[in-house]
């Protein structure tokens, strides 16, 4: 078995990045904190992995074409503080959100809820505020929306 990265190695690392992006994904805050989380960590193993392997890189001990690269060491602390900085800043959002609301979810917006109110009633979502009317416009596709009730009395 070799000192270098094996395949069993790169699976772990797949399987990290891909979990991340599943928990990522969600709703939950919870969740989108342990999938930042696994992200990381699989991104920091990726460039641990891409090093070249060999002696410590401290010169005037060995031969310098031995040595191992110090740079991914370097990455991947740097990368380890973002992301402790970025678990925290999301672990207090989601405390704070718990706080607030007694959940972790986040909510839709109103605007999108409005976006899809209008598309399934298939109105303009947006003014065309163009000179030519909309049966001339190619980029209108859907009729003007009817006036509202409101507007009309």
């Amino acid at each position: 078995m070799s000192a270098g990265a094996n395949l069993v190695s790169f699976v772990t690392i797949g399987v990290l990045v891909g979990c991340g992006v599943t928990l990522l994904l969600e709703r939950s805050l919870s969740r989108v904190l342990l999938g930042v989380i696994l992200i990381g960590n699989g991104v920091n193993l990726l460039i641990v992995f891409g090093g070249r392997a060999g002696d410590p890189p401290v010169v005037g001990v060995g031969d310098e074409s031995a040595m191992s690269d110090a740079l991914p060491q370097a990455m991947v602390l740097t990368a380890i503080v973002i992301t402790f900085g970025f678990t925290a800043f999301l672990l207090a959002i989601s405390y704070r959100s718990w706080y607030l609301t007694g959940d972790d979810e986040v909510p839709d917006d109103i605007e999108d809820r409005e976006i899809v109110r209008r598309a399934a009633r298939r109105e303009v979502s947006a003014a065309d505020l163009a000179s030519e009317p909309a049966v001339a416009d190619p980029q209108q596709v859907d009729a003007p929306a009817p006036p509202r009730e409101e507007d009309r009395g």
